[in-house]
Formats: C-alpha cells, structure tokens, sequence
C-alpha cells in the first residue's frame, strides 16, 4: 500500500500530519473531477481536521529508513498537533493551491493537494467534536461510516511532483527515473510496522493488440459529419484499444476543427498527435 502523510490544519491553523496506508484512487474516469478515498479512525487528529475544515494535502514520501520511521511516529494516536509536530523531520512548504490549506511536505516525490467532496452524502452534516465514537446513522462511504470510522471523498485539485518524475511520465520512464516507492504492508503486530525497502524496478512491455482497420474507419466514419479520417490515417490508429477508440477519435476531432483541418490525413494526424502531447505537458 501507499505511505502517506496526509496533511490538516488544526483549530488554530497548523499543520498537522498524520501517517496512512488506506489512502486509494476512488474516482478515475467518468465524473468532471479524479478524487482519491481515505479511510481513517474517526476520532483522530485527521478525520476530526477535515471535518472542520475540509483541506487536505496527500504527501507521497519516498523509501528511506529515517522518513519511515518518522512517519510511524507521526501516526502514533492520542498526541496534539503542537506535540507531533513540534520536532518533525520533515520541511513543510506552502503549495499551489489558494487559500487556507495545509502546508506540504517538501521531501515527498508527489503530492495531491484536495478539498473533501463533503457534498456526497450530505456528509456536510457530520460535524468534528466526538472523540469517543459517533452514535447511528451512518454514511455509506462518505463522511462518519461507523461509531469510530470514516471514510473521505477527497476530490484533487492540484497535482504536484518533482520535475525528474513528471519528466520521465511526459518522455518515457527509465528504471532511473522512477521514484523510490516504498511498500508499506499496512501491517502492524502490538509492536511494529513493516515496510519493504524499495529495489529497482523493471519494465514489462505492453502487449499491443492491433485492431481491424475496417473498424477504426467504420468508427471514425461516425465522429462528425465535418471530419473525415482517409484511410492511411486510420491505418496508423489500429494499436488504440478498442474501448478508448471513440475518445481517442472525438478528441483528434475536436483539435482538427481547432486547426482548421477537415480531411484528417497522415501529416494532419502528426499535427493533431503533436497537439495532444504538447497537452499533456
């Protein structure tokens, strides 16, 4: 599992991190915004943080033995913010987003900076203030879930991440230019937690289907009336998987009428692939 540092601000606007592993993408494709889930005790610094205040910075640290063994400290329950924080290893930064949010943390190699979604549920009702568990009913899965859990729908507004790593997704990733990620079992005994000391990574390549040329031109025939594709150009799109072929089309649509382009041919289709990767930077 992934080891966090989920930042809060407390009553009186500090930061407050707390270590988590039950920290998972929840939204990633279909809704006008990605948003990741966290689980959490109820009554801890955290969860009762973004009860009140609803900002919250997701800090992705990498493998190191003293950063792991801060963060187990930093998830010890039952101490105050100002007593946590007061000698953390850690270099807190102001991030990107505008207004009151919680400081992040400069070491880790990725962070989200969000806003809880406390509309799903009406989780909006559930306020901060009972530490020895919340009496029924309970939200399904956003908001207080039992007497002493929660779950929090954090919607992403800002993604940021060392320039090294956004290189490598942008250009291609190398083992070397991969983060050390630790793996955190999210398992402890009455004494330890246990986290893997991150090694090398390894590429597998992707086995690529090529699809039926007949069919990307039979799909792209359907697109828009204004747009058409010849068929040199749908030659070149066989290797999109069929269930993101209509996406892939509409958007190549979409840039073509930017362009002024209405024949979709194979030097146009280089002008519209040099478009989307210019995007994505």
């Amino acid at each position: 599992m992934p080891t966090t540092l989920v930042g809060t601000t407390d009553e009186q606007g500090r930061t407050n991190l707390g270590a988590y592993s039950l920290c998972f993408p929840y939204y990633i494709a279909g809704k006008q915004y990605y948003a990741m889930i966290l689980e959490c005790r109820n009554s801890s610094n955290t969860a009762q943080n973004i009860l009140r205040g609803s900002k919250v910075s997701l800090n992705f640290i990498p493998d190191s033995r003293k950063y792991f063994r801060e963060a187990v400290r930093l998830g010890f329950p039952g101490e105050t913010t100002a007593e946590k924080m007061k000698n953390c290893l850690f270099t807190l930064e102001k991030g990107e987003c505008d207004g009151k949010r919680p400081l992040i943390v400069q070491e880790a190699f990725q962070v989200f900076e969000c806003s809880w979604d406390s509309s799903l549920e009406n989780a909006f009702e559930d306020k901060a203030g009972c530490l020895e568990g919340y009496e029924p009913p309970y939200r399904d899965f956003n908001g207080i879930t039992s007497k002493f859990g929660a779950h929090f729908i954090l919607k992403i507004d800002k993604i940021l991440m060392k320039e090294k790593y956004y290189d490598a997704i942008v250009n291609g990733v190398k083992a070397g230019n991969f983060p050390a990620v630790p793996v955190d079992y999210g398992y402890r005994d009455s004494t330890h937690f246990w986290c893997s000391r991150f090694k090398k990574p390894y590429p597998e390549k992707i086995q690529t289907k090529e699809g039926d040329v007949n069919s990307v031109i039979y799909a792209a025939k359907r697109v828009d009336p204004e747009v058409t594709f010849t068929d040199g150009a749908c030659a070149q799109l066989t290797k999109i998987p069929r269930v993101f072929l209509k996406a892939a089309l509409t958007q190549m649509v979409k840039i073509a009428k930017e362009e002024g382009i209405s024949v979709i041919d194979e030097a146009a289709l280089k002008i519209i692939n040099d478009k989307r990767r210019k995007e994505k930077k």
